[in-house]
Order: structure tokens, then C-alpha cells, then sequence
């Protein structure tokens, strides 16, 4: 698969025009896909921050190929993933999106620097 993962924090930066969303490139972006479940985060951050809810929805939308419904099998790992919790901080939108490039085999891209050590099997890529 040439998948990649994004999670909610790069696509609010490629949004946003934020730095390091211009290492999200149109060649990492032709097979994106993001969770649902950070699809749900991104769309709360915008629509709290003043966007209109349609333009926030199509916005985050357009950035990825798919959004990939949130599985058993990855609600399973990101539970396990739990025990990184306290090290790495990781949220329920951040088990989910490393869950999703885990069952993918796929890279993740992010702009959570807590995660540059983090090692779940996958490559992580901090775009900042």
C-alpha cells in the first residue's frame, strides 16, 4: 500500500498555513487518508475557531484521498496503546491515528513532536 496518515495536527497546519505543512507535498497528499475520528477532531477545532461548518468539512476533506472509518481492530490497538500514554501524552485522536497507519502498515505524519520517538512499527514523520 502507498497510503500515508495524517493526523488532525497536520491537517490543521496545512489548513492553517502553519509551519512545516510544506513538507505535506502533492506527492505525500495523493494517497493520504485520515481516521474518522481525527476527521471529527479537526472539524471541532475549526468550527470552535470560527469556521463555517461546510467550509471546515470540505477544507478537511479535500486534503485526503479517504477517511477510513474507525475499525474494531483499531480501537483494539489503540487501546494497547494506552501504556504510551503517560511518556508520550497521547490522546484518544492520537492512539487512533497511529492505530489506523498500524493496521495500514503506512507511514503517519504529525506535528506532535512528542511522537518522533514514539515506536509503534510504523515511520513517523514530524513536519515541525
Amino acid at each position: 500500500m502507498n497510503e500515508v496518515v495524517l493526523d488532525a495536527s497536520a491537517i490543521l497546519a496545512l489548513i492553517q498555513h502553519e509551519r512545516g505543512a510544506e513538507r505535506l507535498t502533492v506527492e505525500v497528499l495523493k494517497d493520504a487518508v485520515v481516521s474518522t475520528v481525527n476527521l471529527a477532531e479537526v472539524q471541532s477545532k475549526l468550527v470552535k475557531n470560527g469556521y463555517d461548518s461546510e467550509e471546515a468539512w470540505g477544507d478537511a476533506l479535500s486534503l485526503v484521498t479517504a477517511a477510513e472509518p474507525y475499525t474494531r481492530e483499531q480501537a483494539k490497538i489503540a487501546g494497547d496503546l494506552i501504556t504510551r500514554r503517560e511518556k508520550y501524552g497521547l490522546s484518544l485522536g492520537d492512539r487512533s491515528c497511529l492505530a489506523l497507519a498500524i493496521s495500514l502498515k503506512a507511514p503517519v505524519y504529525t506535528t506532535e513532536q512528542a511522537w518522533r520517538n514514539l515506536k509503534v512499527g510504523v515511520p513517523i514523520h514530524v513536519i515541525r
